[in-house]
């Protein structure tokens, strides 16, 4: 089988398999690939939406937005050839040398410190998060200060340690969100869902 004809089974077995949901059209395709990528049916049940979150994504990436990533496993992951079309851009910060300085002296992560070097380029653009706890609090902060205004929020950090958390608190933001309740979460499934949104935007186009 080619590789299309693999993801299109398994697509239809995902259909198939998951039954009856409360998605609208926007939102499952979204959560089909996020079971396609991590084979796992719990996000039926985990993950969240807010209202805005597939249509102000997808205008993003129409736009040519800035896509910002926690892990290059995340960049790696989200679909660059395809955003080529739209002009947008997919980066991580993590191994810049500002990050790592900032992180030393100030005593911080080097996701949190990541946040700060990113947020000149968070206007209009997608912050992707899926595994530092300590990005997604910052981001919130910088949210909470009118510093940033992203356009969606992809927080989907995994771990034991403020990544349930840092996700609740997400959830109370007033601002374009795909989250998920829990600890689960991880660079690819935050990728799964930034590449869901990109197939729209060109399907849409």
């Amino acid at each position: 089988m080619k590789p299309n004809e693999i993801e299109q089974l398994s697509f239809q077995m995902i259909d198939s398999e998951a039954g009856a949901h409360g998605f609208s059209a926007d939102q499952w395709p979204v959560v089909r690939r996020v079971i396609h990528t991590s084979a796992d049916f719990e996000w039926q049940q985990m993950i969240r939406f807010h209202p805005q979150a597939v249509a102000a994504g997808v205008a993003a990436i129409r736009s040519g937005c800035a896509i910002i990533t926690d892990t290059n496993m995340a960049r790696a992951g989200i679909r660059q050839r395809d955003l080529v079309r739209f002009g947008g851009t997919v980066k991580c910060y993590m191994s810049d040398e500002r990050v790592a300085e900032t992180a030393a002296r100030k005593g911080i992560t080097r996701a949190k410190a990541a946040v700060d070097v990113a947020a000149a380029e968070l206007a209009g653009g997608i912050y992707v998060v899926g595994n530092a706890p300590t990005a997604l609090l910052r981001l919130i902060e910088l949210m909470e200060q009118g510093a940033v205004q992203p356009a969606l929020v992809v927080g989907l950090p995994v771990g034991f340690v403020n990544a349930a958390e840092s996700k609740a608190l997400l959830l109370q933001c007033d601002v374009p969100h795909v989250t998920n309740v829990g600890r689960k979460g991880g660079s690819n499934v935050a990728a799964a869902v930034v590449n869901a949104l990109i197939v729209k935007a060109g399907e849409d186009r």
